[in-house]
């Protein structure tokens, strides 16, 4: 499928049970969300990035977090830190280009955060978009849904 992320390459939902635990979270609507299950919530000034709930449920226990400094430019699609849960180490994938401006080094000391609170406390970085176009390509609430739920 081409498709790769937090969850591995090709991500298909298992088990009815793993479905029912995707229908019960949430993905705010405000926020945009990549295939490869990272969010942007666009209309934060600067832009923050983070993991979705769903890729923290398949993750797991989450015990470490590893993110770029402040400075860094980001490139769509490519690898910008890792979070590592005790099943195992997944690599994240910039949803847009840009700059880092800010990492959450809360995430970092705590990797709990994301687990307790991925869309607050568990942001992972604040960033400068250098072609806020790509965000375009970016999936909505509903069709993120939708798509974690094999819809």
């Amino acid at each position: 499928c081409g498709t790769h992320g937090l969850v591995g390459p090709c991500f298909k939902l298992k088990t009815l049970s793993t479905f029912t635990q995707a229908m019960a979270l949430s993905f705010p609507a405000e926020l945009h969300y990549a295939d490869s299950h990272e969010y942007v919530a666009l209309n934060s000034a600067p832009i923050r990035v983070g993991i979705s709930a769903f890729a923290v449920q398949q993750l797991g226990d989450i015990v470490f977090v590893e993110l770029p400094s402040p400075g860094t430019a980001l490139e769509l699609g490519k690898s910008f830190g890792t979070v590592e849960s005790v099943k195992a180490v997944e690599e994240m994938y910039a949803p847009l280009s840009g700059r880092v401006l800010a990492c959450n080094q809360a995430v970092i000391d705590q990797p709990e955060l994301l687990q307790s609170d991925p869309y607050g406390a568990g942001w992972l970085l604040e960033i400068e978009a250098t072609d806020p176009s790509q965000a375009a390509a970016l999936l909505d609430a509903a069709a993120y849904s939708a798509k974690v739920q094999g819809k």
